[in-house]
């Protein structure tokens, strides 16, 4: 599901989903014992087209509550999530 931002019926949660999305991805491929790879660039894209339109505070609350319920430590989230910086 690739999202259309030009889309009238697009809301907020879709944003916040496509981004949570992406974070629970990320720590299943990286992080867990998983056999099933998750992440795919639909998935990437999507998650990043919503940053341009979620507050700071919203992706900041899902990468935190994230690591919790996964117990992964919040700086090396960051870091799978953001490498280069």
């Amino acid at each position: 599901m690739t999202l259309d931002l030009n889309d009238p019926e697009l809301e907020f949660s879709d944003l916040v989903y496509a981004y949570q999305s992406w974070v629970m991805a990320v720590i299943n491929d990286e992080k867990l014992d998983s056999d099933d790879q998750l992440l795919t660039d639909e998935i990437t894209e999507d998650a990043l087209n919503s940053m341009r339109f979620l507050p700071g505070e919203v992706t900041s609350a899902i990468e935190t509550s994230l690591a919790r319920v996964y117990d992964v430590d919040a700086d090396e989230l960051a870091a799978l999530l953001f490498p280069e910086d």
